[in-house]
């Protein structure tokens, strides 16, 4: 099959001819028809996550056909449409058993702890447990699902707990941001953003938010949610977004991290004198386990959520090395996908 491969942190990214994937007895191997391009593909790449080992395939957000089934799949057959958690769970932990397959101990990542999907097909482990049917959606729309709408789903409803007329500050308007902002309008907030980016806050406003600001302005949210968000997400992954969120906070608001924070972008100043006056929340969220896609599913099947709007470019496999070399720039709004 051909992939992208990359064999050094932060070396050069080439499209090869590499052995196709064949299915553990628990696994699958799909087709890949769609896959989306991730910051967290980005800090694969640099090195910056344990789990990645060189020579690698990155890709993690995907969509495509089942090819080929393990010796103990029941639940699924070749040709089926699928899309997947970015967590694989093992099915069978303490948490699996409670539910929490999204923080599984022996989970399994495509594109972090195996190869992943920015190639023609990818295997997937346990698939009963963690493949969810796609039943006609879109495969570039379906993909997004895999990491960025699925993680802010549970950010926003689950962890945050956010309820109609609450404010809601979203940090950061790259494809988890844009989900979220989506996904609180959705359900009845009052949303504001930060984003360095004018294309990413004018999307984000068509999106639903009722104020965009630049990150240098976060310090206006306060006045402007009446003593401060009831909610707040770093939807990037950045020293301060985090400490933003947090001081953006009214009095017993709920911080949220989504985005990453790797080491080698250093340590947020999280401000707990503030934690504790206030009576702070500070969160983490960590993707959506499979069980719940049915949830998630309804809701981006609705008229009013754009779900096909956050997808505003896609390539060809072959541009897979520029587009992740790309990806701090942010120079495109919305979610980039590849099509292999």
């Amino acid at each position: 099959m051909r992939a992208a491969v990359f064999e050094q942190f932060g070396g050069p990214i080439s499209i090869a001819t590499v052995p196709d994937p064949t299915p553990a007895p628990h696994g699958v191997v799909v087709a890949v028809e769609a896959t989306g391009v991730c910051r967290s593909d980005w800090h694969g790449w640099q090195g910056h996550d344990d789990d990645v080992s060189v020579p690698h395939v990155p890709g993690h957000e995907l969509a495509g056909r089942i090819v080929a089934v393990g010796s103990s799949v029941v639940s699924w057959r070749v040709g089926d449409a699928v899309t997947t958690p970015f967590v694989m769970a093992c099915g069978s932990c303490p948490e699996c058993s409670a539910g929490a397959q999204q923080v599984c101990r022996r989970q399994t990542q495509p594109g972090f702890t195996g190869w992943g999907s920015f190639a023609e097909f990818v295997a997937l482990d346990h698939a009963d447990v963690n493949l969810v049917a796609l039943d006609g959606l879109d495969p570039a729309s379906a993909a997004a699902l895999g990491c960025r709408v699925a993680t802010a789903f549970r950010a926003v409803l689950d962890v945050g707990a956010v309820r109609a007329g609450e404010f809601v500050a979203v940090h950061g308007c790259g494809g988890v941001g844009l989900s979220a902002v989506a996904i609180a309008v959705a359900a009845g907030a009052q949303v504001i953003v930060t984003d360095p980016s004018p294309d990413a806050r004018q999307l984000a406003l068509a999106f639903g938010a009722s104020q965009a600001l630049d990150p240098a302005d976060a310090a206006a949210i306060p006045d402007l949610t009446d003593g401060g968000a009831h909610v707040s997400l770093d939807a990037v992954g950045h020293p301060a977004a985090c400490e933003a969120s947090i001081r953006g906070l009214r009095r017993r608001g709920r911080h949220v991290q989504v985005g990453l924070l790797p080491p080698a972008g250093g340590r947020p100043a999280v401000p707990m004198d503030r934690v504790i006056a206030y009576e702070l929340q500070v969160l983490g969220s960590h993707g959506l386990a499979a069980h719940e896609y049915p949830r998630l599913l309804r809701l981006v099947r609705t008229p009013s959520f754009p779900l096909d709007r956050l997808v505003t470019r896609r390539l060809p496999l072959d541009a897979a090395p520029q587009a992740l070399a790309d990806v701090p720039a942010a120079g495109t709004a919305g979610i980039t996908v590849l099509e292999p």
